[in-house]
């Protein structure tokens, strides 16, 4: 073997072992570095102090650094604002009252609003509660819900609108809610009626024939005790202006509806719900 040959062997033979004896250094104790055990990793730790409503954002795809605890309520300066987490266990029966509900409804319109599915009243839709007119006049979706029961969030809300008027001063208009929660389950037959009738572009609107849609086929999925089992509180508008002058009701039964049903509705709105608030010293009444 030339000498030259030998020369360039013996240096091909150095940086073999030298990368060698690095490799082992860096690996400890002969055990090779996974990711999940890389401390290298910046996670957004929070490096400020905490509102009593907020908690470190630890999940390992976290953007930011801290968050509103999941069942935690928001404050505000006003202290009857919706939705909140509603305790079984700490709402009041005594002195409840005993609602009634009866609808008589016709949906004519289906529009896309870009931040929630919305399906219009026919004008002079009503909605008697305990002998008491509401003009009925939509109803709309937020996905996941806003309203938690026990902590627990369901994959959809609906929410039906009505109205009682203040001929004497309109922003005194007093609002009556009633929340349906959808569960993932067997195909909705009322949803089902209108899911293709919404237009696939934000701000346009479709026009609905007459028994198109029925409001029925949604309230015959309870039975009649189901339709009188609910909570209910005094609360707001979950979207701006948040007006406090809303009786809620939240039925208690859970209607189902299919995975794509509710993927449909939530690819066209988005995560929509706002987050819980503060129940302050509200009473809520479980019927």
């Amino acid at each position: 073997m030339k000498p030259t040959q030998r020369l360039k062997l013996l240096a091909t033979v150095f940086c073999f072992a030298t990368f060698l004896l690095l490799a082992c250094n860096g690996t400890g104790n002969g055990k090779i570095k996974t990711p999940d055990s890389d401390t290298s990793i910046n996670h957004p730790h929070a490096d400020t102090l905490l509102s009593d409503n907020e908690v470190k954002a630890e999940a390992p795809d976290a953007i930011s650094k801290m968050e509103q605890g999941y069942a935690l309520p928001r404050h505000t300066e006003n202290l009857a604002q919706s939705p909140i987490n509603i305790i079984s266990g700490k709402t009041d029966k005594a002195g409840s009252e005993k609602i009634t509900l009866l609808f008589h409804s016709d949906i004519t319109v289906a529009e896309n609003l870009g931040h929630t599915v919305e399906l219009e009243f026919k004008e002079g839709s009503s909605c008697t509660v305990n002998g008491k007119d509401y003009a009925s006049r939509q109803f709309h979706f937020h996905t996941p819900s806003e309203h938690l029961v026990d902590g627990v969030t369901f994959p959809m809300e609906m929410h039906i609108v009505n109205v009682l008027h203040d001929s004497a001063n309109v922003s005194k208009d007093a609002y009556l809610v009633v929340a349906v929660l959808f569960k993932i389950g067997a195909e909705n037959k009322f949803l089902k009626e209108f899911l293709d009738k919404i237009p696939t572009r934000e701000g346009d609107k479709s026009a609905l024939k007459t028994g198109e849609v029925k409001f029925d086929d949604l309230i015959s999925q309870f039975t009649n005790n189901e339709f009188k089992s609910y909570y209910t509180y005094k609360g707001s508008l979950t979207t701006p202006p948040f007006t406090e002058s809303v009786q809620w009701i939240i039925l208690k039964h859970v209607v189902e509806a299919s995975e794509d049903q509710i993927m449909t509705i939530e690819k066209m709105e988005g995560n929509n719900a706002r987050h819980v608030q503060a129940i302050n010293d509200r009473k809520i009444y479980s019927q």
